[in-house]
């Protein structure tokens, strides 16, 4: 490991600007490349785009049907070869947040597979300079952009905590379309060694009425969580906070879980229209909750949570109202049958890869009119601890 560890290095004293070129010299250095080259995926995750200083001078490559993309969706090297060259295709990921990928391109004299877990041991560090670099520079960010986002999908993807995430206890993923055109819609997550908290919010309105409503709401619930208040105070606070600046002329709909990663017990406030579907085995089923208010419609609204658990091997997932209240050109609801249906489908991907499948099926559902609202999809596998088993064998169904 001591050429990678040399490129590691490399790579933590390199201007956040310069990683590209100073990851392409030392690969040449210490594996003989002869090009490198950094792709990320796009807001739309339908293409990867090239990192590099003149914007889209490069043309972009297709995540499905390309190499670069099957080692995107795999998240394992893809090897191709051309012309006494060989480009490996790698993926670079963050803590289970899909960046993209880096080709790097070889003699086929200088290749052998012995190398890959070297490339590997790079891309990783090279993703977690990637997260940190964003901080001082746009670079990345606008690499990511296949087209300019509105001033309102740019507030709404800056809340945004990733695309996905993986622990050994579960592994996220989630996606928003319109990517580039966003309005109210949003998710967030965090996980402390003890906790997942998770919520899907619907903020009312459109354009930057609804970015601005939806920012209010998502930092107000963030700020209850890390006072340490428990669900049912988050929700409150948040009501509190929302309602003391549109004084219940606006609100935001939100779903609120915060699951204990030793056992799967959950604790859930559904404030609004996100809803909630359960994979278990090859059984889909709505999750029912009992309504309350969304946050900020009355004054002092008081919040109960519900408690359910989930057991190893569930899949829930997560849509907003512009998910299953779609509908058909006949007027079915995507809701009512069709994403049961989706559900199952995509039952043998990765959850990173669950909910641009579901929306692409949604897309094909809705037939050629664009959909009138947000459509955010957020999918969740639980695997538990090992010591924590099913939870003791608490109740499926949500209960008061």
């Amino acid at each position: 490991m001591d050429k990678s560890a040399a490129v590691e290095r490399a790579l933590r004293s390199a201007a956040p600007h310069t990683l590209l070129s100073v990851v392409t010299g030392a690969l040449t250095e210490q594996y003989g490349a002869e090009r490198v080259e950094l792709r990320l995926a796009d807001y739309g995750m339908r293409s990867l785009q090239a990192v590099e200083n003149a914007r889209y001078a490069t043309e972009p490559v297709l995540i499905h049907g390309s190499p670069q993309g099957r080692a995107f969706g795999s998240q394992e090297p893809c090897v191709t070869k051309d012309a006494g060259a060989v480009d490996v295709h790698l993926p670079v990921t963050v803590r289970g947040d899909r960046t993209g990928i880096l080709t790097v391109r070889m003699p086929e004299g200088a290749y052998s597979g012995s190398v890959l877990p070297e490339l590997q041991h790079v891309c990783e560090a090279l993703g977690h300079e990637i997260l940190v670099a964003e901080r001082d520079t746009d670079l990345y960010v606008l690499a990511r952009r296949a087209a300019r986002l509105t001033l309102a999908a740019e507030m709404q993807w800056q809340l945004l905590p990733g695309r996905s995430c993986a622990r050994a206890e579960f592994a996220l993923g989630a996606h928003l379309e319109p990517a580039y055109a966003i309005f109210g819609d949003n998710y967030d997550w965090s996980a402390s060694a003890d906790q997942l908290t998770l919520t899907v919010t619907n903020g009312m309105g459109e354009g930057i009425e609804a970015a601005l409503l939806t920012n209010l709401a998502v930092n107000a619930l963030r700020n209850a969580r890390r006072a340490g208040l428990d669900l049912a105070g988050q929700a409150a606070l948040a009501d509190q906070a929302v309602y003391a600046q549109y004084r219940g002329n606006a609100y935001v709909s939100v779903l609120l879980l915060r699951i204990d990663l030793g056992t799967g017990d959950v604790e859930a406030v559904d404030a609004g229209s996100p809803r909630m579907w359960r994979l278990r085995e090859r059984s889909v089923e709505s999750i029912p909750f009992e309504a309350q208010l969304p946050l900020g419609m009355f004054e002092d609204s008081v919040y109960v949570p519900q408690r359910f658990t989930v057991q190893p091997g569930d899949r829930l997932l997560f849509g907003s109202d512009g998910v299953y209240e779609a509908s058909s050109p006949e007027g079915g609801r995507y809701g009512e049958r069709a994403l049961a249906r989706s559900l199952l489908s995509t039952r043998l991907l990765p959850p990173a890869q669950v909910p641009g499948a579901v929306l692409r099926e949604l897309a094909g559902y809705h037939g050629e009119t664009p959909l009138d609202d947000d459509a955010l999809v957020v999918c969740l596998d639980w695997r538990g601890r090992e010591e924590g088993g099913d939870g003791g064998g608490a109740p499926d169904a949500p209960a008061n």
